[in-house]
């Protein structure tokens, strides 16, 4: 049975083409979360589905070589029409999937489940799902770790559009000021003396209501005689006004820094528990007030938090906390295992976000992205690493006059 459209189709439709993801090369991010949802839940196929007009693509897949199918057979189109996982323990008993070909097989599928990759702007793009060819069921942890891992899709897609947006936003405020600068060489150059001839005609036209022939032949020789200058000058404008002018941005205000740190270890503690990896979570102190963009900086904490989960061995321990240092802090540290094995989380921190923080493909691509957005908030970060002890990273944020009115919202919803 073919899925309906979504009500909100066309909607869907511009936020998937606008995170301009679609056709992209594999990524390492995005292989590590398929690989992790298919060991968590014992199938052998993962993948990461976006759901096309007339196909769905594979950004992401262990198990098969397919790269998409049409949307006619696909078992995701059925899954973004809710916000919550879909499951079908046997496909050939469920009314919807029976006589899909991909079911009617000897080797076909058998078992589903599919997170809906869901939108901060409530849009549902496709799906973190797993196949098995044998009729099956996933227990509690396992589907709220599938659920959490889905999040790490949808926030790595939308980080890599805010990031490649603030990047275009510093080339254009490079631009301003490149204009302002070739704009006040203008006018405080050539164009001086006819400006002000041109304003002293208008003012005495105005005042007298009388055209004075002689001035007027003054400024429309001076016009003629600078028609470039003036022409520049418009350019200058036009460009300035273009340069300065973006509907990609942060949405700063002031928020509290440990509440989103508490709502980050959430997230990430049931991906963390199907590798019995331990968080002791110290992010419960008093309120420490930031400027930030909430969403886009949860994201940001939720997957440094993921990538210290994914770099740390089964087993292993975590301690995350809320604290003042420089300024209002974010504490992780990555234990090292009593029987001495080690976190690896250090070297891809520091050569994918601080060493060589590019935005090109590469296993770290998703902390080098991470690294932009805490640039734009104007937090650092410093990490050590000590055997024994383990990796300690430290991301600091610059300090925010408490604001009272805008605080009590998140004080009440505590």
């Amino acid at each position: 049975m073919e899925a309906a459209v979504p009500d909100n189709e066309t909607d869907r439709l511009a936020a998937l083409y606008g995170l301009d993801i679609l056709d992209s090369a594999p990524e390492q991010d995005f292989d590590d979360i398929v690989a992790l949802a298919s060991n968590v839940c014992g199938t052998p196929m993962s993948l990461v589905t976006l759901v096309d007009t007339d196909r769905q693509w594979f950004k992401a897949r262990v198990g098969t070589d397919l790269t998409e199918t049409t949307r006619e057979l696909s078992f995701c189109a059925h899954a973004i029409l809710g916000r919550d996982l879909l499951v079908v323990p046997d496909t050939t008993k469920d009314a919807r999937f029976s006589d899909n070909p991909l079911v009617d097989s000897t080797d076909g599928i058998r078992f589903y489940a599919g997170a809906p990759l869901v939108t901060t702007d409530g849009f549902a793009l496709g799906t973190l799902c797993v196949v098995d060819n044998q009729p099956r069921s996933l227990d509690i942890e396992q589907l709220q770790a599938l659920r959490a891992l889905s999040r790490q899709v949808t926030a790595q897609m939308e980080l890599r559009r805010h990031a490649t947006a603030l990047a275009n936003t510093t080339a254009r405020l490079q631009e301003l000021e490149r204009r302002k600068d070739d704009l006040a060489s203008l006018i405080g150059g050539d164009l001086r003396a006819p400006l002000k001839l041109v304003t002293a005609y208008l003012e005495k036209l105005g005042t007298t209501g009388y055209q004075d022939a002689e001035m007027a032949d003054l400024v429309g020789r001076a016009a003629a005689g600078h028609i470039r200058g003036f022409l520049d000058l418009m350019h200058h404008l036009t460009s300035m006004a273009e340069a300065g002018f973006g509907t990609e941005q942060l949405h700063m205000r002031q928020i509290d820094l440990t509440r989103i740190t508490q709502r980050a270890v959430e997230a990430v503690r049931p991906i963390a528990a199907s590798k019995q990896i331990w968080i002791l979570n110290q992010a419960g102190g008093p309120a420490l007030p930031i400027i930030a963009d909430p969403v886009r900086l949860e994201q940001v904490i939720t997957h440094l938090l993921f990538a210290a989960v994914k770099y740390t061995p089964p087993g292993g321990r975590m301690r995350v906390g809320t604290e003042v240092e420089s300024g209002p802090t974010v504490r992780v540290d990555d234990m090292d295992l009593p029987d001495g094995m080690r976190p690896e989380l250090f070297p891809h921190l520091y050569y994918g976000a601080i060493a060589n923080p590019v935005d090109v493909p590469g296993p770290d691509r998703g902390l080098a992205v991470a690294k932009k957005i805490l640039d734009a908030h104007h937090a650092t970060v410093a990490l050590s690493d000590r055997p024994g002890d383990g990796t300690s990273v430290h991301v600091t944020f610059p300090f925010a006059a408490p604001d009272p009115s805008e605080l009590l919202p998140d004080l009440v919803a505590v």
